[in-house]
């Protein structure tokens, strides 16, 4: 990730425009920022402004916002459970620079907790280190007290402030970038309409409708609108406590080219731009989708009883991003119980989180909550509650025009060949078994046709016998049963 993605994510340049001024900078020498600004392209105070989002880099074991203790003990856990000896694998494990790995490294062998053991081959390019007796206690205190092995937390306080600083509110879309973000969904013009106010003011919203019709696809589609980047500490350091928060399977880290450059800008551009602090990765805006299974404990911080640190809940995870809770109503959890844990987050823009120690700390709420359901509004809560839900968007069935655009879409994508005559027995088998029109209902047909032609050898077609075939699997049947059965039932 180099200024140039940074620029280009938050719109103000073009991946064009990088790439002409790269080829300057090839042909001509300079700085990048400096060339983009001789052509009016991007001010140094737009710059300036992307890079006060960049984590600074310490330089210092007092720049990391931890205390030495803390680190010397992170940093012989990893020598006794990992068997790292050189200075670069702690650089690689803690995701420190090699100023406080060095620093750290001599503070530990002053204290006897380490020695050099010599060099690492015959160039003698690095010193090996080896734990003493004393270290070793010292590995076994610290993993007593937690089992966190990895990169070095990053303190609360700087956490939260990194939070503001990506805050989600920071991105702004007017109709057309709204508009391209459905392109390829048929919806109503009303719908992206009402849409665009609710993306720009970030506020929650109620997603609501008949089943099969789009109102996941919808949330998701808002939720990848977002461009800008967001940095996600890879653990929180709270009174002592290590939390976990960066996720693989939440979390798409921003793919990179060796060593991160944020480099070869402006004037302006401070040393510390050279490269961010590795503790925090790169990643587009998170999305995270829970549905029937989410219950309170979920939105609680997750101790580990064995290795004694937190995994965050993940809401937490999610912060700088979306935020959707599917099958609203449905979750173990009644709705006026949930909504009672978001009131506060909800309208005070900051959640509060409690240790197992008792001690409790805040955190900004800064994402994009969708809440999504099928179930009628008014069955689920009551006024009150819906009022802090301030944007409402009624997903409703498809007019047969829609129906059509959508039936015809999904069979050019699987190259089948949809007629006016198929068309018309599907909506009348419909219409006979007063079944209402649904998006999902093209794939799901098709899908099945698919199925049946390929165990019947056949070649793929929507035929009119076949799409019959498949609605029958779409609708359950209850048939009134025999008395004779009824009699032998009871009996």
């Amino acid at each position: 990730m180099r200024i140039g993605d940074l620029l280009v994510a938050h719109g103000l340049v073009t991946r064009e425009e990088i790439d002409e001024a790269m080829e300057t900078q090839g042909n001509e020498g300079g700085r990048l920022g400096d060339i983009l600004e001789g052509k009016g392209q991007v001010s140094r105070d737009a710059i300036e402004s992307v890079l006060e989002q960049v984590p600074k880099v310490p330089k210092t074991i007092e720049d990391t916002g931890l205390t030495e203790t803390a680190l010397l003990r992170l940093l012989v856990k990893s020598m006794a459970i990992d068997g790292f000896e050189t200075p670069t694998q702690f650089v690689n494990r803690l995701k420190l620079p090699f100023s406080v790995v060095n620093e750290l490294l001599r503070r530990a062998t002053d204290k006897k907790l380490m020695e050099a053991l010599g060099a690492t081959d015959i160039r003698a390019t690095e010193l090996r280190y080896g734990l003493t007796n004393i270290g070793r206690d010292w590995a076994q205190a610290a993993l007593f007290q937690n089992q966190y092995v990895g990169a070095a937390p990053i303190p609360l306080a700087r956490f939260c402030q990194q939070v503001r600083l990506q805050r989600i509110v920071n991105e702004r879309f007017d109709r057309q970038t709204i508009q391209n973000a459905f392109d390829g969904l048929v919806m109503p013009d009303g719908l992206i309409r009402k849409i665009g106010p609710a993306v720009n003011a970030m506020r929650a919203v109620l997603m609501y409708g008949p089943p099969g019709n789009g109102k996941t696809t919808i949330a998701e589609k808002v939720g990848r609108i977002f461009k800008h980047f967001v940095f996600v500490p890879h653990a929180l350091d709270v009174d002592g406590q290590i939390i976990k928060v960066f996720d693989p399977s939440v979390h798409a880290p921003v793919t990179t080219e060796g060593s991160v450059q944020i480099a070869q800008t402006t004037s302006l551009v401070r040393a510390r731009e050279g490269d961010y602090d590795q503790r925090f990765v790169p990643c587009r805006r998170p999305i995270v989708i829970v549905g029937g299974e989410l219950t309170l404990d979920m939105l609680d911080l997750q101790f580990n009883q064995v290795a004694r640190f937190y995994e965050a809940p993940l809401h937490v995870k999610a912060l700088n991003g979306t935020f959707i809770i599917d099958d609203f109503g449905r979750q173990l959890v009644r709705p006026q119980e949930l909504l009672n844990r978001w009131i506060v987050p909800l309208e005070s823009r900051v959640d509060y989180l409690k240790l197992h120690t008792g001690n409790s700390f805040s955190v900004p709420f800064d994402e994009f909550v969708v809440f999504s359901t099928n179930l009628t509004p008014e069955d689920l809560v009551d006024p009150a509650f819906l009022r802090r839900i301030p944007y409402k968007l009624e997903i409703g069935n498809p007019s047969p025009a829609d129906y059509r655009k959508v039936f015809q879409l999904v069979a050019d994508g699987k190259g089948l060949y949809l007629d006016d005559e198929v068309f018309e027995a599907i909506r009348t088998e419909l219409a006979a078994k007063s079944q209402p029109l649904a998006f999902y209902h093209a794939k799901f047909i098709t899908d099945q046709v698919l199925a049946a032609c390929k165990y019947e050898g056949r070649k793929p077609a929507l035929t009119r016998d076949l799409v019959l075939e498949a609605l029958d699997n779409l609708f359950m049947h209850q048939h009134e049963p025999d008395p004779l059965v009824r009699t032998a039932a009871r009996v």
